[in-house]
């Protein structure tokens, strides 16, 4: 088959579309004909070689696909040749084909096409984990996410206003805060010429976010804690703005506050068909119903990845960028 490798580290330039081994299904494991892939962050990360794939797991980028299930692996059930499937990977994805464990495996969603299904299965399993499993959004509860027209954004934004959630983002341009408004965020923020803990505190008459999802990390870290509430829960995704900080453990003690830190790219089998199997009871109804669509921004072919990772690298993109076969 053929598949975006990586022969050495470096810039767009230095992702090769080249022939490379079929991958074999395993004990629990099923083969995707790989039809789309979608550009993740981690990916560029992958390619400038800070951010290695877990032992064992695909050599090549790509976090999430869909396609069509082609081969079974002993010990595999609920799963047929030929089905038609999204799934949540710790690599691979920008291949023809991928070998997944079975768990990690979810059904495309009803009114969802199989090419727009590969936008899903990263930013649902990220969202839901961190927001609902670990930050237990409430209802009537005030949530902001940093980055609301990416990926993880557009949908964060959907799925807490599902629940009944106000929320709050913030973005670089108006076009972006626009889009935003539309799936339904209540409070918009321009980082370029806002403060956002301000704009969250008068928004919230002085009280703050019961939940922040982060992607910045140690830059925005003491300004998260001053913008959470009393019982406020800080979750962090991404270090798009460092990985040390300095945080007042008084502020965060007086709030009664807490921050959790999570990957998911390197969690144990067990713990992403958790997280997969939570998505597919949670979200996929919302999905089916209309209630929350995945964003794609454009697509791009696979052969030509490069170009996908300078569309995220310029960050003018909103939502999720795909690469198709």
């Amino acid at each position: 088959m053929y598949a975006i490798t990586i022969p050495e580290a470096g810039g767009p330039e230095a992702l090769v579309w080249a022939e490379v081994p079929d991958p074999v299904p395993g004990e629990g494991e099923v083969l995707v004909d790989v039809v789309a892939s979608a550009v993740n962050r981690a990916d560029l990360l992958q390619r400038q070689g800070f951010y290695n794939p877990p032992p064992g797991s695909s050599p090549y980028p790509g976090l999430e696909c869909a396609g069509r299930v082609t081969d079974i692996g002993p010990g595999v059930s609920g799963w047929k040749i030929g089905d038609e499937v999204c799934a949540l990977l710790a690599g691979g994805g920008y291949a023809e084909q991928v070998v997944v464990p079975a768990g990690q495996l979810l059904p495309v969603p009803d009114g969802v096409d199989l090419v727009t299904a590969a936008a899903l299965p990263e930013v649902t399993s990220t969202v839901w984990s961190n927001v609902f499993m670990i930050a237990h959004l409430r209802p009537g509860e005030t949530f902001l996410v940093h980055g609301g027209s990416s990926g993880i954004g557009t949908m964060a934004i959907q799925l807490a206003k599902a629940v009944g959630a106000k929320v709050a983002v913030t973005a670089g341009s108006k076009e972006k805060l626009d889009f935003c408004a539309e799936l339904g965020a209540d409070i918009l923020i321009n980082y370029r010429e806002q403060d956002f803990v301000e704009e969250i505190k008068n928004a919230t008459d002085g009280a703050g976010a019961d939940v922040i999802l982060d992607n910045m990390g140690a830059k925005y870290l003491d300004r998260n804690v001053q913008a959470l509430a009393t019982n406020g829960r800080l979750a962090i995704i991404g270090m798009q703005g460092g990985v040390k900080g300095e945080l007042n453990i008084a502020a965060l003690l007086n709030k009664r506050a807490a921050i959790t830190a999570t990957s998911l790219r390197g969690r144990p089998a067990q713990e992403k068909a958790s997280i997969v199997a939570a998505v597919r009871e949670h979200v996929w109804p919302l999905i089916a119903t209309g209630h929350v669509r995945p964003i794609v921004d454009q697509t791009v072919p696979m052969s030509d990845a490069a170009a996908a990772h300078r569309v995220l690298e310029e960050s003018n993109h909103i939502g999720k960028v795909l690469l198709v076969r």
